[in-house]
C-alpha cells in the first residue's frame, strides 16, 4: 500500500459492515487515521480493532446519526482523538420499503432524516473546523490542504426505483447537498463529491427471505430484496453480479484520494456497467 492518506483523519460514518467497514479499512492502510462509527457498537470497535492490529490507527465511535448531539460529539472525537479532520464519508444508511400509497410519514420521515439530515449535520458540524483550518492555513502558507467529503448515493436517487419514493428522494437530495457544498467550498480547496452505488453485495442488498432486520429504537425493520427480484435483474447487470464492499470502497477512496484534488461536484455511479 501507499502513503496517499499519510496525516489525514477521516471520519467514516456506517463502518462497523458493508462498504463503510471496506473503506474505513482502505483508508486506513493506505495512512490515515480513522473514526469508526456505528449506531452499534460492537461493529464499530471490531472495524477499529482490526485496523489497529493490521497497523493502522483508529476509534471506534458508536451512536445514531439522527440523534441532534451526535454530529458535534463525533467531529470532536475526530479532532480531539485523532488531531484534526480532513475527510468525511457519509455512509450511514439503511432501506425501509413500500409503494408509495402503503408508504407511511414515519417512513418517509426516518429515511430523510437518516440519509439526508444527518449528512447536513455533519457537515455544519465540521463547517467550523474545516473552514478555519484552511483560512490559517491560507496565511500561513500560501495555500489551503485539500480536503474532502464524500456523500453516499444510489442509482435509485439517480434514476428511481419503485417501492423506495423515500430512499430515492433523500439520495437524490444528498446530490443537490454535494453540489452546492462544492460551489460553497472551493475556495477552502474543499472537494465534494458523491458515489451513487447500484447492486453492492451488503446486508440491505440479500435475499429478503433470509429474515435479516435491523432496530431502530422500538421499531424492527425487514431489510433485503425479494430474492425473485434479485434473480432478474442481476443478469441484467453488464458484468453479471453484484459488486464487492470492497470494489465499492475504491470509488470513495479516489474520491478520498489526492487524485481528486481538482475533482468537485461530481456524482460517480458505480454499478458495473447498468
Amino acid at each position: 500500500m501507499t502513503d496517499l492518506l499519510k496525516d489525514r483523519v477521516a471520519i467514516v460514518t456506517g463502518s462497523g459492515r458493508g462498504i463503510g467497514r471496506a473503506a474505513a479499512q482502505l483508508f486506513a492502510a493506505h495512512g490515515a487515521r480513522v473514526v469508526v462509527s456505528d449506531i452499534d457498537a460492537e461493529p464499530a470497535q471490531e472495524t477499529a480493532t482490526a485496523i489497529q492490529k493490521a497497523g493502522g490507527q483508529a476509534v471506534a465511535f458508536a451512536g445514531d446519526v439522527t440523534d441532534r448531539a451526535f454530529p458535534d460529539l463525533l467531529v470532536k472525537t475526530a479532532i480531539e482523538k485523532l488531531g484534526g479532520l480532513d475527510i468525511i464519508v457519509n455512509n450511514a444508511g439503511y432501506t425501509w420499503d413500500a409503494v408509495i400509497h402503503k408508504m407511511s410519514d414515519e417512513q418517509w420521515d426516518d429515511i430523510l432524516a437518516c440519509h439526508l439530515t444527518a449528512p447536513f449535520r455533519i457537515i455544519r458540524a465540521a463547517s467550523g473546523f474545516l473552514r478555519a483550518s484552511a483560512k490559517r492555513e491560507k496565511e500561513t502558507d500560501g495555500a489551503a490542504r485539500a480536503r474532502k467529503i464524500i456523500n453516499i448515493s444510489s442509482t435509485s436517487g439517480t434514476r428511481g426505483n419503485a417501492g423506495q419514493a423515500n430512499y430515492s428522494s433523500v439520495k437524490a437530495g444528498v446530490i443537490g447537498l454535494t453540489k452546492t457544498l462544492a460551489k460553497e467550498w472551493g475556495q477552502f480547496n474543499i472537494q465534494v463529491n458523491a458515489v451513487a452505488f447500484g447492486r453492492i453485495d451488503t446486508r440491505l442488498t440479500q435475499a429478503k427471505e433470509k429474515g435479516e432486520t435491523i432496530h431502530r429504537g422500538e421499531k424492527e425493520i425487514a431489510i433485503g430484496i425479494p430474492s425473485a427480484r434479485l434473480d432478474a435483474t442481476t443478469p441484467m447487470i453488464p458484468l453479471g453480479r453484484a459488486g464487492t464492499p470492497e470494489e465499492a470502497a475504491g470509488a470513495i477512496f479516489f474520491f478520498a484520494s489526492p487524485f481528486s484534488d481538482y475533482v468537485s461536484g461530481q456524482v460517480l455511479e458505480v454499478t458495473g456497467g447498468l
